[in-house]
């Protein structure tokens, strides 16, 4: 019979623990997946975005397995100068880029194609807010046609809208509870908030939440007065674009409202749903 010397027994070992070591690390590996590259861009009119861009950054590496990159310009005008949108290629190296400026006086065709390029070749978006009333060119406010240029942000985004009513709380009903975005959250009434209306909801967009709003009697900017209704609106949603997932929320003009927990909930599960990632790899 052989006898095992002490240190054929500590070679043994050595090599159980090596091969122990190389079976874990695949499932390590597993388990903590490379963090999606998200890019930010956020300025503009009407909102406080040096504030919102800390909060939703913070929000979303809080609650994901993401790493934000921030391009932001303190331009409080409707037209703010983004130099990252001079290319088309802003996005390379991102999985996914979040419309957070509000840019509504912007409708210069050029850039707005320029926006959209890589959303057109395959980058997820997530637009939030007042980025439904950026890049309109043309008659926003009549429903547009496809293939025209007034069409295109419209596209892109799945629903069309062309303004907003009162500063009211707005009551959030998640109309699709089954979705992968919205399964795990629940109703909410929101602060003082803007509703956000619907010219025209497109085939391609998939309603996960609609806004209920009363608004009360009111003067108009032009004098006239306008008499108290309950609106309603979709607020959440999803569209596909050339085959590319696209998130939207039109909730989020305040900065309580974008640090409320269930907001930041529901704008990362919707982030990483636009990049396939909604799954336990990337939900902390």
């Amino acid at each position: 019979m052989k006898t095992i010397t002490r240190s054929r027994i500590s070679s043994l070992i050595l090599s159980a623990s090596a091969l122990l070591i190389g079976l874990a690390s695949p499932l390590q590996a597993k388990k903590s997946p490379k963090p999606l590259k998200v890019l930010l861009i956020t300025g503009g009119c009407c909102h406080s975005y040096a504030t919102q861009k800390n909060v939703i950054k913070k929000g979303l590496e809080t609650r994901a397995n993401v790493v934000v990159d921030q391009v932001h310009t303190d331009d409080s005008s409707n037209n703010p100068p983004l130099p990252i949108y001079r290319s088309p290629n802003y996005a390379k190296g991102y999985d996914v880029v979040v419309h957070d400026e509000c840019a509504a006086g912007m409708a210069d065709l050029s850039i707005l194609n320029r926006v959209l390029a890589p959303h057109r070749n395959g980058i997820p978006g997530v637009n939030l807010h007042c980025a439904m009333h950026s890049y309109r060119v043309g008659n926003h406010r009549m429903p547009t046609e496809p293939g025209t240029d007034d069409n295109l942000w419209f596209e892109y985004l799945g629903i069309q809208s062309s303004g907003h009513g009162p500063k009211e709380p707005i009551a959030i009903s998640f109309t699709n509870t089954e979705h992968p975005i919205t399964k795990t959250l629940e109703d909410w009434a929101t602060i003082e908030e803007e509703l956000y209306n619907n010219v025209q909801v497109f085939s391609t967009a998939k309603v996960l939440a609609k806004g209920f709003q009363f608004q009360p009697k009111r003067l108009a900017k032009n004098g006239n007065m306008i008499a108290a209704k309950n609106d309603e609106a979709v607020v959440v949603w999803t569209n596909e674009y050339h085959s590319t997932r696209v998130f939207s929320t039109t909730i989020g003009h305040f900065d309580e409202t974008v640090a409320d927990k269930r907001y930041l909930d529901l704008v990362t599960r919707g982030l990483l749903w636009s990049c396939n990632k909604l799954n336990d790899n990337y939900l902390k």
